[in-house]
């Protein structure tokens, strides 16, 4: 598309509501209808794009990275960038922090006291000088937890997938992943370079029917939770095919490690399938509060891909301030497991308000709820609407889930209080009852609990 055909249509009202009535350019456009352009310069998309830019930042239809004022509690102070309005005490169901431990004090006194010994960044790549001796100490207590030989540490979760992927898999080798696997997922399979397919999501007969016709070297890939819809791989039978068919499997368990089984290790411990699994992928940043991830598994993987995965090899070691403040979140989380059983009360609490107040949230099991809105179109004007009421949530768009359906993606935490729940399924549900968005009431969903 080109700035000639965004004027143009912007013109004609290529996009209406439903009085006929031409939208705003900010809501006739998003981020895809700039991927591609005419022309042989690499910025011919530039000025198009800038000209939707000018007109949906200040629209108020783009509610992505809203500056937040402090930390990520359960109520937050959080810059409006159209109006440039602090709104303040919001409902914090935005960020992930799904056991409250992003800001406990004495996550905050580890950082503090590792900042004194080690600066701030680790000032090197982990094969050179990257790596310090709170590095090792987290690895080894991550590959205690987890009850695995060996912990590769990487500095985000995205680069994890990447690096492993990418590492492991070659040209001519087949990869199959759930059509829902992260973006950190497909881009590694992307820059693997192997044959790349997807079967529908949670559907182990489309997995067979790709795996079945494929000799090589396979490896399966899935998610424990579904980052955007909340819903539980099925595992048991995912297994049950890959053995059958000699395919390796990663499960990316960013959002169900630390909150799924018995000890919390995760979706594959509540199926008792940890051994049937090669590859654990977690992260620091969902329910630890820190930033970073990791892989385990064998001590001989480990050793390959300490040299194979490039994410890593060429990246700064993750920082040790970072680095201390996990380890005090796993120790904290170990210590109280009164943290995992008000999370799922929260989760259980949370899940039957929405349902039983009409508001469509798909097939969630989890402290992870989609809030469907559906309408592309309308999703920041939503959006904005329930900022006003008092609440922060992220909204959801294409790619990050298919077209036509957009959504919220809410976050339960074991911090968020009973009161503090109620309060939010009555502005969402109210909100979305002004839009007709809300169904009758839904059946109820049971949570799979860890």
């Amino acid at each position: 598309m080109d700035k000639k055909q965004v004027a143009s249509q912007s013109k004609q009202g290529m996009f209406a509501d439903k009085a006929g009535k031409p939208l705003p350019l900010a809501m006739q456009y998003d981020y895809t209808n700039f991927y591609f352009g005419s022309g042989n310069d690499p910025f011919d998309m530039l000025g198009p794009f800038d000209e939707w830019w000018k007109d949906a930042e200040p629209a108020g239809y783009y509610l992505y990275g809203l500056p937040m004022q402090g930390e990520p509690g359960t109520r937050v102070d959080v810059r409006n960038t159209k109006t440039g309005k602090v709104h303040q005490d919001l409902l914090n169901f935005a960020s992930y922090n799904y056991l409250g431990l992003s800001y406990r004090p004495e996550v905050k006194e580890a950082i503090t006291e590792a900042a004194r010994v080690y600066g701030n960044g680790a000032s090197g790549s982990p094969i050179l000088s990257g790596s310090m001796e709170i590095h090792m100490e987290l690895a080894d207590r991550l590959a205690q937890f987890k009850n695995k030989e060996a912990v590769l540490l990487f500095p985000t979760g995205y680069s994890v997938n990447v690096g492993v992927i990418a590492g492991l898999m070659r040209s001519g080798d087949l990869i199959v992943a759930d059509q829902y696997a992260h973006a950190s997922l497909v881009d590694g399979m992307i820059l693997s370079k192997a044959n790349s397919r997807f079967f529908r999501h949670n559907k182990v007969d489309d997995l067979e029917r790709k795996l079945k016709k494929f000799s090589g070297k396979k490896l399966v890939l899935v998610e424990g939770v579904y980052s955007m819809d909340g819903d539980v791989a099925v595992l048991p039978d995912i297994v049950d095919v890959c053995k059958r068919y000699d395919a390796r499997i990663l499960i990316d368990e960013a959002h169900s490690t630390f909150i799924y089984g018995e000890n919390g290790r995760g979706v594959a411990e509540h199926f008792g399938l940890e051994d049937d699994i090669d590859l654990h992928v977690g992260t620091f940043s969902k329910s630890l509060g820190g930033q970073g991830g990791f892989l385990a598994g064998s001590q001989q993987l480990i050793n390959y891909l300490r040299g194979f995965s490039r994410s890593r090899f060429f990246s700064c070691g993750l920082s040790p301030v970072v680095t201390a403040g996990i380890l005090k979140a796993l120790e904290l989380f170990e210590e109280e497991p009164e943290l995992r059983k008000g999370l799922w009360s929260n989760v259980d609490f949370m899940q039957k308000t929405l349902r039983e107040a009409g508001v469509p949230v798909g097939q969630s099991e989890s402290q992870v709820v989609p809030i469907l809105i559906q309408d592309d179109a309308r999703i920041f004007e939503v959006g904005e609407d329930l900022l006003n009421q008092g609440i922060y949530l992220n909204p959801v768009q294409y790619p990050a889930v298919p077209k036509h359906k957009s959504r919220f993606r809410l976050s339960i935490s074991s911090a968020h209080s009973r009161q503090e729940l109620s309060e939010a399924a009555e502005i969402i549900s109210s909100v979305l009852q002004r839009y007709g968005i809300c169904q009758n009431q839904q059946a109820n969903t049971s949570s799979k609990k860890g």
